[in-house]
């Protein structure tokens, strides 16, 4: 009799699908619907187009979906009350009711150009040099980035980090700089002896890096901090420098390369094409400010044996949810992930009313968190909604399949560890679509509006 019952229970839980809606012309924001789809055994047919989801045919494992807390995020965050920040890190972290289990922070190896000041983790005065390290130190971070992410692995333990830095201390560039310039060669070691530092120190305060990557946008000098990096230059230090150090140490942190736009994905191919520097990389990073997502797959098929990710978009202030919700899903969160990234990162978690801080001579001076905080007041903006049709559902190790792509339909697909089927759908069109969606030969009819999202679940 059990047996019959619980056969009788998978079948009911079948045959309802949950759904969860944006719709920014109704200022319906990522909102349960009361009422589920319900799957049906398919005796006629009907003129809808049909979206197909097939788990028989699965590709890459995700890790996660998520933002980058910067320094700025950081600081915003930890002024907060205690109740107002454990109340917003909840709503983010935590996968329970209505919070959107963000899985994956990226966070910046010293300043970002959203931090209020430039600094690394060695600065040292002119004519100075540390090439051992003796004089390493978190210092900044802290203030406002550690305790911010120890509250947050207290309600996620399993939240997923990855370190990237703007720039070398200028100490190691040839300009001395925190603009531009590029690796003194002979630094390469003192390099590399500076992402194992980092990655022991974060462990020191019961912090795991995941992965790191090795420059953040190598190719775009001109913000500040940042530092150029060529791929010729960037194999060199992994084959001779950064690799063997990580090896020596014992460290598990994956290191990830390039980390920068898909209209060169020439560069990871470059490192990948190496073998001496591709046996220590794990995959390629990228953003998607020029060129075309789909480039991420030609990396793939040159490489199928590394991984892809997907590690920041921004948002330009003051952001349109109906543009911005659009172009986001269709090009990350489906297009992304249909390209091979196993995450999906956007720029960044949060800033104030007037967009600070940020750092002079180069700092991003318009780019819209994904939360706004002013004080304990806190505004959920566009980057909120994209990322919370995906995170709270796929979680780590869900699995994309196959579905099938409608032009006006553009949609991706998931089967996540505990068996469920998530299935993300955005109406690309300028009108109301009715379609359907079918699973192992039941069929059940969903309509949504233009610049829509759906996520189902089953």
């Amino acid at each position: 009799m059990l047996g019959l019952l619980l056969v009788s229970f998978q079948t009911v839980a079948l045959a309802q699908v949950e759904v969860w809606l944006t719709d920014p012309g109704r200022a319906v924001l990522f909102q349960k619907q009361t009422a589920p789809l319900n799957f049906s055994v398919v005796t006629t047919n009907n003129e809808h187009p049909t979206i197909t989801v097939d788990d028989s045919k699965t590709y890459q494992t995700m890790d996660g979906f998520g933002f980058t807390l910067t320094g700025g995020s950081a600081g915003h965050i930890v002024r907060m009350s205690p109740p107002a920040r454990t109340a917003l890190l909840r709503e983010l972290f935590a996968t329970d009711g209505t919070n959107i289990g963000t899985s994956y922070l990226r966070l910046s190896i010293g300043a970002s150009d959203l931090n209020e000041r430039v600094f690394s983790y060695n600065d040292l005065p002119p004519s100075e040099t540390d090439p051992e390290m003796k004089k390493f130190d978190l210092g900044p971070d802290r203030a406002d980035v550690i305790p911010v992410l120890k509250e947050i692995l207290a309600i996620n333990p399993a939240l997923k980090l990855m370190g990237s830095p703007w720039s070398a201390p200028t100490w190691m560039k040839t300009t001395n700089d925190t603009r531009g310039a590029s690796l003194k060669p002979e630094f390469h070691d003192a390099y590399a002896k500076y992402f194992v530092k980092y990655i022991q120190a974060m462990k020191a305060e019961g912090i795991r890096i995941d992965a790191i990557t090795i420059q953040n946008e190598p190719l775009h000098p001109g913000n500040n901090p940042s530092m150029f990096m060529s791929a010729e230059q960037q194999a060199t230090f992994i084959k001779q420098s950064l690799g063997p150090a990580f090896a020596a140490a014992k460290l598990d942190t994956k290191i990830i390369i390039y980390d920068h736009n898909c209209d060169r994905p020439d560069y990871p191919l470059a490192i990948l094409n190496d073998p001496e520097a591709a046996k220590y990389v794990d995959g390629s990073a990228f953003h998607l400010y020029a060129g075309k997502i789909e480039a991420l797959s030609k990396v793939h098929d040159a490489h199928p044996n590394k991984h892809l990710y997907f590690t920041e978009q921004w948002i330009g202030a003051p952001g349109n949810l109906r543009g911005d919700l659009t172009w986001h899903v269709r090009e990350l969160i489906i297009g992304a992930t249909r390209n091979w990234s196993r995450m999906v990162l956007e720029w960044n978690l949060a800033a104030n009313s007037r967009w600070q801080p940020h750092t002079d001579r180069g700092g991003c001076d318009r780019c819209l968190g994904a939360v706004t905080i002013d004080g304990d007041r806190v505004t959920r903006n566009p980057a909120y909604y994209i990322i919370a049709h995906a995170a709270k559902f796929v979680r780590p190790g869900s699995v994309r399949i196959e579905s099938n792509l409608l032009p006006a339909l553009p949609n991706v697909a998931f089967k996540t560890p505990d068996g469920r089927h998530v299935l993300i759908v955005l109406n690309n069109s300028r009108g109301r679509q009715t379609f359907n969606l079918s699973h192992r030969g039941k069929l059940a009819t969903a309509a949504l509006n233009s610049n829509s999202v759906e996520t189902f679940v089953w």
